[in-house]
């Protein structure tokens, strides 16, 4: 793989990942576009770490304060954190929904669910989502107050990120959304939530790449460093932007860009023979 396409590929894994516009769907048609082949399962793998990394940067000091607050010990740090001392085991709940789904269906979502016409509907069909969770919830809650059931039913909407062109930010925001946190704190309980999701796919894919193909190709070893090092650097700023973004601004935005995204594929599946493979 040339070094170019590992950085643009980690560029856009970057900017697609933490935003609710899903990579998947980018990472699917950009390629095509540009005419490159599939990268295969070793620089998938770059991608996730990258990911994973972006999320233990940003969020370094969170995850320190939930593991301690969790094991019962005293730490200062976020206010909001503090008073939900139960918040790690929160997540532990909501994470099984994910880990019972995914493993049942991953093979679906490498395979036959990556068509166009599947990305393109959950495009769609998740930005009338996020619009409807824009206009309802009430926007009143933080993590301080977030409850069992706010967790498990955020959870639950995690699983549908299975599903490619779902976006996994965009269908949990959406459901934080509708338990009435405000937005910011419904992406950053996003992004806290699909660390051990993350984790756990990308530790997947090294235990197959170890097994099935003998470990990591040695032409592929500086692509990938490449791919985790932009992926991770990117994905880290975007989380910063966009959780100050929510502070203030709407998801507008990200719901047009779904929508319009979603014909898109559609247009490319029908007229210029993208087949999503």
């Amino acid at each position: 793989m040339p070094l170019f396409q590992a950085i643009v590929l980690g560029l856009i894994q970057g900017l697609t990942e933490f935003l609710p516009i899903s990579s998947t769907a980018h990472l699917t048609v950009i390629p095509w576009l540009l005419g490159w082949k599939d990268p295969g399962l070793t620089f998938d793998i770059a991608l996730h770490l990258g990911t994973l990394a972006a999320i233990l940067i940003y969020f370094f000091r969170d995850w320190m304060q939930v593991l301690s607050q969790g094991f019962g010990a005293r730490v200062a740090g976020d206010a909001a954190l503090g008073r939900n001392r139960m918040l790690l085991w929160l997540m532990a709940a909501a994470t099984i929904p994910i880990g019972i789904f995914g493993y049942a269906f991953n093979k679906q979502a490498e395979t036959t669910w990556r068509t166009p016409d599947v990305i393109a509907a959950m495009m769609i069909g998740v930005g009338v989502i996020l619009w409807w969770a824009e206009r309802s919830g009430r926007r009143q809650k933080d993590l301080g107050q977030l409850t069992f059931a706010d967790a498990l039913s955020i959870g639950f909407a995690q699983v549908l990120a299975i599903v490619p062109g779902t976006s996994r930010s965009g269908i949990t925001i959406a459901a934080g959304l509708f338990r009435n946190l405000d937005r910011a704190t419904a992406a950053r309980f996003s992004f806290l939530l699909s660390t051990p999701a993350i984790a756990a796919a990308a530790a997947k894919q090294l235990y197959d790449l170890m097994k099935h193909e003998g470990g990591i190709p040695p032409e592929m070893r500086t692509p990938m460093v490449v791919g985790i090092l932009v992926s991770a650097v990117s994905g880290a700023l975007v989380i910063h932007l966009f959780i100050n973004y929510l502070r203030r601004g709407t998801l507008n935005v990200f719901i047009a860009y779904r929508v319009i995204f979603g014909i898109i594929i559609v247009a490319l599946a029908h007229f210029f023979r993208f087949t999503g493979g």
